[in-house]
């Protein structure tokens, strides 16, 4: 009987399907397709603007007072393309699938969904938030308690579409003591023999050891703002120990007297708004000139995202330990990068 040679196109869903099972980060988030980019029709290139929801004020009275309307938007750059390349000859073709699969299609997927992983994974590191303690990884569910807290506080959807990727390391930390908050009989089955721990505390828990390391730069001691009440995404920055401190992008900082506030009511929370640095930055003699940080501090109006009046030289107080290695796990939602992350 003649053999069945596999085709190309055979080859390429078969690989797409080992691939999209390996993604388990990539796999929970949002990957809908937006036709802009679609062959023929309106090109766009690489470039793709994502429009934000606007924001407005509550106005009490009778009388209409109209407000000024600011569309504000983010560019999505399609800038990384990665590929693994076979050369497959006639014998290849010739051999079963089962044996094809294993031998050709799941090492080159395995390895080009750990790069895609990770990559995408280091968008761990924009997220301007944090509970839980650097260096203490969660042994029970109080800091993902605290992690859905703060996510309802920003507003996160609760539809139950809510995820907490951790490395390993907290995984079997915490397997052991919390069987018991895993009820489902199957669940417990995944959560030894697999790694996916199933729905506890708002969040449905899996295992990913490509989450990114955070080092956290030289700085030590008090640092201060160069001045006061600060407004934008850039700081001055003066009071380092060292004349040459680095600071690291990732970093997660807050800046005394600026409270979080409601998104929409703007009534101030009771903890700081916390911020995180998107370029690395070294100082210059003990200070540094420009600070790059997100979001952006809004004082006032429809996109307020601070409260309070910080003083002259406002110490900043930056977590973590001076030129310490961190691990991160994250809790998001799916329509989202996430709302909030936790070191471990």
């Amino acid at each position: 009987m003649a053999n069945t040679y596999l085709t190309p196109d055979w080859i390429l869903r078969k690989a797409l399907q080992v691939l999209h099972a390996k993604l388990n980060f990539i796999g929970s988030i949002n990957r809908e397709y937006d036709d802009s980019f679609r062959q023929g029709g309106a090109a766009i290139g690489n470039a793709l603007r994502i429009r934000l929801p606007e924001k407005f004020t509550v106005t009490t009275g009778r009388i209409m007072q109209v407000q000024d309307q600011t569309e504000q938007s983010e560019t999505m750059t399609v800038a990384t393309q990665k590929h693994v390349a076979l050369r497959v000859n006639a014998a290849d073709r010739a051999l079963k699938e089962d044996d094809f699969v294993e031998r050709k299609i799941v090492p080159a997927m395995s390895v080009l969904a750990s790069d895609v992983e990770r990559d995408a994974l280091n968008m761990v590191l924009d997220i301007p938030s944090m509970v839980g303690t650097y260096g203490t990884p969660p042994t029970d569910l109080t800091n993902f308690g605290l992690a859905r807290a703060r996510m309802n506080q920003n507003l996160a959807p609760q539809d139950g579409r809510r995820m907490a990727l951790i490395d390993s390391l907290t995984g079997a930390g915490m397997a052991q003591g919390q069987v018991a908050y895993f009820h489902d009989q199957e669940a417990v089955k995944k959560l030894y023999r697999e790694g996916l721990m199933g729905r506890a505390a708002g969040f449905t828990f899996a295992e990913n050891d490509l989450l990114p390391v955070l080092t956290v730069g030289s700085r030590a001691g008090s640092i201060t703002v160069d001045g006061a009440a600060p407004t934008g995404a850039t700081l001055a920055l003066k009071a380092l120990t060292g004349a040459t401190d680095t600071i690291k992008a990732g970093e997660v900082f807050t800046i005394a007297g600026y409270y979080a506030v409601h998104d929409e009511t703007k009534t101030p929370f009771t903890f700081l708004k916390q911020f995180v640095v998107t370029e690395d930055a070294v100082g210059i003699s003990n200070a540094i000139a420009e600070l790059k940080f997100s979001p952006s501090i809004v004082t006032s109006g429809a996109y307020q995202n601070v409260y309070g009046t910080p003083g002259t030289d406002a110490v900043m107080t930056f977590l973590g330990t001076a030129s310490r290695a961190y691990g991160q796990n994250i809790c998001f939602h799916k329509n989202a990068l996430g709302q909030l992350n936790f070191s471990c």
